[in-house]
């Protein structure tokens, strides 16, 4: 039995990536119809995925949420937000100097430590006050910084979406904080000690970082799954190049956005921010 479900498995995900290369009839440009299958040549089972997670958040996450955002005072939420942020500076400590970034990780070093001894474990932000600005780092960039390109576009379940190379970096990231858990001292103080509490703690994270998102959802237009696209591979792009190239979703840098409690209850703020992007 079991390897007639594999053999049926296998043979849906042969048709679903098949299928992407049949039809792009909702293309009446031929130039269109090239640039899309050279950028999202996996088109139908990456939307089949997106319907996936778009049902998952309409009817799970975006209420809870919603709710959160409601309930939660704004000087919490922002701590909340913080406190989170400042536990993945380790991390892009780690890429820093992986791109030979030295007196950015040393910044970024110093980041972390003013705002785990001074901000209470990072839930105020003291260190942008000295002049210590936070970074955006992971290992998907560093590919990309050593010329590694993008590959493909491809929305996974649950995660959301990304890129062949930011695939390979999150599995990367992942499997080093599961062997190296001090790059992620959160992990490292919860888990395996309490999985009920790194779950938890995990599931907040979660629940923070959508209801960040709810005042950003009027400002989609058009087509939301290419929109997101668009999004997600132009905001990569300029994380790669360093701001190098024009961010056109924001005035300035993502990791200065404003968290859900600043956003709270205001639909006319600037596009800043889709937590795929992280």
């Amino acid at each position: 039995m079991k390897y007639l479900l594999t053999i049926l498995a296998l043979q849906w995900s042969v048709q679903v990536f098949a299928d992407d290369f049949e039809d792009f009839s909702e293309f009446d440009d031929e130039s269109e119809q090239v640039e899309v299958r050279d950028v999202d040549p996996w088109i139908n089972f990456n939307k089949r995925m997106f319907a996936f997670n778009e049902t998952l958040d309409r009817y799970v996450l975006k209420p809870i949420a919603f709710k959160y955002a409601t309930v939660v005072p704004d000087s919490v939420d922002i701590g909340i937000t913080n406190f989170f942020r400042n536990f993945q500076e380790p991390m892009v400590v780690a890429n820093d100097i992986l791109q030979l970034k030295i007196r950015q990780a040393a910044a970024d070093s110093a980041r972390f430590v003013v705002n785990t001894l001074l901000g209470f474990f990072g839930i105020f932000d003291v260190a942008t006050h000295f002049g210590l600005n936070r970074h955006e780092e992971d290992f998907g960039q560093t590919l990309g910084y050593w010329g590694v390109g993008a590959g493909p576009y491809v929305v996974w379940p649950f995660v959301g979406p990304s890129t062949l190379r930011d695939s390979i970096g999150s599995g990367v990231e992942f499997s080093t904080i599961y062997y190296a858990p001090y790059l992620d001292p959160l992990f490292l103080a919860i888990y395996p000690k309490s999985r009920v509490a790194y779950y938890a703690t995990f599931a907040l994270r979660t629940i923070d970082a959508r209801a960040g998102l709810l005042a950003a959802e009027g400002l989609i237009t058009g087509d939301k799954y290419i929109f997101i696209r668009s999004a997600y591979l132009q905001r990569r792009e300029y994380l790669v190049n360093d701001g190098l190239d024009s961010d056109p979703f924001a005035s300035e840098d993502f990791s200065d956005a404003p968290s859900a409690a600043e956003n709270k209850g205001n639909s006319n703020d600037v596009f800043d921010q889709f937590p795929e992007f992280e």
